[in-house]
């Protein structure tokens, strides 16, 4: 088979792949593609949490543990109720929530595994100061798990990839002969940032954006979320790199975000009494 007839057969077959496995991201609606099963990545993200529990050091603060097991119990229930409520399939019905607190001060960090899978670092509590603010980043957190930005970020390198392959054939090697010449993958750097990247930006944007309607929904004072992110610029002064090289929003673009949507959501999404 010559190429042009390949690449309209694997160009067909990629679309056709592509069109049946998009989805929308709940309450905004985004598109998304996701190619990858939910199921398997919640269960690698299992696996890998139970060794994360085993190599980091677990804090023995029981009652700062305790009021993010009870930020993350209000989300949870908020969450689900929400959609319940507005006649939408719970994207959250297969988690299987599980809090640690981890004892490091050197890392201002939290994140969600697909599942439901969270941890908070010590060294957050110095940005989130308040129960409000601690909402605010796991609402942010939480919301890359209900979003499934995990598979939608799979199921994206899966096809960059493929797709990468597919231009190399047809390009006789360049793209092969430009990364043995320079000692760089230029085509790792080009999609990440030309593609990857933007792509995680929209999806940062997306958590902070859901991230606070949980946080409302859940009863906490979202107006405290922009002072998370004013505290945040204060602690990475100088740090931050350009935006169109990091996958997350700048701070200043953050706060703007931020500040144009409180009002509405405070509206919109007030809290649920359950």
């Amino acid at each position: 088979m010559d190429r042009r007839k390949f690449l309209t057969y694997a160009g067909c077959s990629c679309c056709s792949f592509v069109l049946s496995s998009c989805s929308t991201a709940p309450i905004t609606d985004r598109k998304q593609l996701k190619i990858i099963p939910e199921a398997k990545l919640n269960a690698q993200a299992a696996q890998i949490y139970e060794q994360i529990k085993e190599k980091e050091e677990l804090s023995k603060d029981t009652a700062k543990l305790n009021e993010i097991k009870e930020i993350g119990k209000k989300m949870e229930n908020s969450i689900s109720e929400y959609f319940d409520r507005s006649n939408i399939d719970d994207p959250t019905v297969n988690f299987d929530w599980e809090y640690i607190l981890i004892d490091n001060d050197k890392i201002r960090n939290a994140w969600c595994m697909p599942g439901g899978k969270i941890a908070v670092y010590t060294g957050i509590l110095d940005v989130t100061k308040n129960n409000d603010g601690l909402a605010a980043v796991m609402g942010h957190e939480i919301a890359h798990a209900v979003a499934k930005h995990s598979v939608e970020r799979a199921s994206r390198g899966v096809l960059v990839n493929t797709g990468t392959r597919v231009l190399d054939i047809f390009s006789g090697g360049i793209l092969s002969d430009i990364n043995r010449t320079t000692g760089m993958d230029a085509v790792g750097l080009l999609s990440s940032i030309g593609i990857m990247n933007p792509f995680n930006r929209k999806q940062e944007s997306e958590a902070d954006y859901l991230g606070m309607i949980f946080s409302s929904l859940s009863g906490y004072d979202i107006r405290e979320t922009r002072k998370i992110w004013e505290r945040m610029k204060e602690f990475n002064k100088g740090k931050e790199p350009p935006e169109f090289m990091s996958t997350h929003p700048s701070s200043d673009n953050r706060i703007k975000n931020i500040d144009e949507w409180t009002n509405d959501i405070i509206l919109k999404y007030p809290p649920l009494v359950i």
